[in-house]
């Protein structure tokens, strides 16, 4: 019995090998993946970032001021791919798969996992790590923004977008 566990095993372990390495699987992001690559890269994705940012503790979002500087960050780094009120498409975005989440229509019910997503990225994802250009306030003012999007005409967002940018770390 512990044989035969062993050898299906092994046979799995080269099978993978083999697979991995004639590289039949075509990895461009023109073409889409198959449903069990989707489903396993989409629960590692989903249970990474819920593992990783469970302990992260929230400050206060609501502050006007962080919000408005969230969107004058969010109009500059992250409209090309995420998009916004009245923007239904954009170049960049066409050309990546997985498409990002239209943040303009998703309720961001978790903050943390905001936060950690925006600071870490995602591999493979074209999901930059914004923590290596941005400081925590300043990723936490992002997060404040993007749960206030999806109620926003697109008259509002551009009013918040191009307002002056504020210092946020008193935050």
């Amino acid at each position: 019995m512990a044989l035969g566990v062993v050898m299906t095993i092994s046979i799995l372990a080269f099978g993978t090998v083999v697979f991995i390495g004639s590289g039949v699987y075509d990895i461009g992001a023109d073409d889409h993946h198959t449903k069990p690559v989707l489903a396993a890269i989409e629960t590692l994705r989903e249970r990474s970032i819920g593992s990783r940012s469970a302990a992260i503790a929230v400050p206060p979002l609501e502050d006007p001021a962080r919000v408005s500087a969230g969107a004058v960050r969010y109009d500059q780094l992250c409209v090309g791919c995420h998009l916004a009120p009245g923007l239904i498409k954009s170049d960049l975005r066409a050309g990546l798969y997985p498409h990002p989440p239209n943040l303009a229509q998703e309720d961001i019910r978790d903050p943390r996992r905001a936060f950690w997503t925006i600071k870490h990225g995602i591999k493979m994802s074209a999901m930059p790590a914004w923590g290596k250009n941005l400081d925590d306030a300043a990723i936490w003012d992002i997060v404040a923004f993007v749960r206030q999007i999806p109620n926003l005409s697109p008259e509002t967002y551009r009013e918040l977008a191009r307002a002056p940018a504020q210092n946020s770390s008193s935050h």
